[in-house]
């Protein structure tokens, strides 16, 4: 440092500063240009371990995925890493794949590096790794889904919203037998949506007869297209269905297929996420857009304004922050005014 620093003509801490993305700003831009020239022509990279052990920061942030074979979590990442780099930090992701004991193990050696914070993915209603880790003051922040218990500060979509946008839809196009295929109702995300279709089928006049929800117990195809077979052989009167997500959806179109029924002429499909490649369904899939990449971005944000704030001896701790941002319905070619008649 003290030779980048001869060679800018400038102070060793004028050359830390500059090279440190959370205090370039600090420096004026032309030095700071000059001493990026200086570092590069000199080979030089700064020393993370040193500076952790000056600042006490390992300038890392650990990122628990439930699925990263999900398409709605590579934006999620995304959005992260826009956030956290600017300030020097690097994100480490852990796949737990939606297994307890994985996520422990993911969790425990994430803080045997010294992370700074983690932003977690895989929150469950009833989760007591991340109760554990309330208590021992691990900066935390929810992203997608939470827990029951407001512990931390929580970024999402405006799931209610959502779903009632889809089932507006779905009421403007005529449909009167309405469905819902729903996430597991052990996330919270399962839970709101699927209380969100039951509000808009009601405040559209539509009882439960002629509403009903079948649970897949998983955010997969697979669990769609059992959910979906099961819903249809009990509501064969069914016109649309509102899916709990896109991979849902996936199922739910495979299982209408396998009964040799149109998508949307026989029963129209709404998904949840606009999940990458939704528009290269067949039919391409109307649903509901969240910003996923936003989602990501926000929750960096507000790990950093914790990591900060535990720097200010005696901050006040704030009251757990929800950040719920603004969804759209994407119409496609899923779906359509329902049948004449039905066989």
């Amino acid at each position: 440092m003290s030779d980048v620093a001869a060679l800018a003509g400038v102070h060793t801490a004028t050359a830390s500063r500059a090279l440190n993305p959370s205090t370039s700003g600090l420096v004026n831009a032309a030095t700071a240009r000059r001493v990026r020239q200086a570092a590069e022509q000199l080979g030089f990279t700064p020393n993370s371990a040193a500076r952790s052990l000056r600042t006490n920061r390992s300038f890392t942030v650990g990122v628990l995925l439930p699925d990263l074979t999900n398409p709605l979590f590579p934006p999620v990442v995304r959005g992260i890493e826009e956030a956290l780099s600017p300030r020097g930090y690097t994100a480490l992701l852990a796949n737990t794949d939606n297994d307890e004991a994985k996520e422990r193990t993911r969790f425990d050696a994430l803080r045997g590096r010294q992370v700074d914070g983690f932003i977690v993915a895989t929150a469950q209603r009833e989760h007591p790794l991340l109760d554990q880790a309330h208590e021992a003051g691990v900066p935390i922040v929810l992203v997608n889904r939470r827990t029951d218990t407001r512990l931390f500060p929580w970024v999402a979509g405006d799931d209610a919203t959502g779903m009632a946008l889809a089932v507006e839809h779905l009421v403007g196009l005529g449909h009167r037998f309405i469905a819902h295929v729903s996430g597991p109702q052990t996330m919270s995300t399962g839970v709101t949506r699927a209380q969100a279709f039951r509000a808009a089928a009601e405040s559209a006049g539509i009882g439960p007869e002629s509403a009903p929800a079948t649970i897949g117990e998983a955010y997969t195809v697979e669990a769609g297209e059992r959910a979906t077979h099961e819903l249809l052989d009990r509501h064969p009167e069914t016109t649309a269905i509102c899916a709990g997500n896109d991979l849902i959806a996936l199922g739910a179109l495979h299982a209408v297929k396998a009964r040799g029924l149109r998508c949307p002429e026989d029963l129209s499909l709404v998904g949840f996420n606009d999940m990458q490649f939704a528009d290269e369904f067949q039919p391409p899939l109307t649903t509901v857009h969240v910003p996923h990449l936003d989602l990501g971005a926000e929750a960096a944000r507000l790990l950093l304004e914790q990591l900060d704030r535990n720097e200010e001896k005696g901050a006040p701790a704030p009251m757990a922050k929800t950040v719920l941002l603004p969804v759209l319905l994407v119409v496609r070619a899923s779906t359509a005014a329902p049948p004449a008649q039905r066989a």
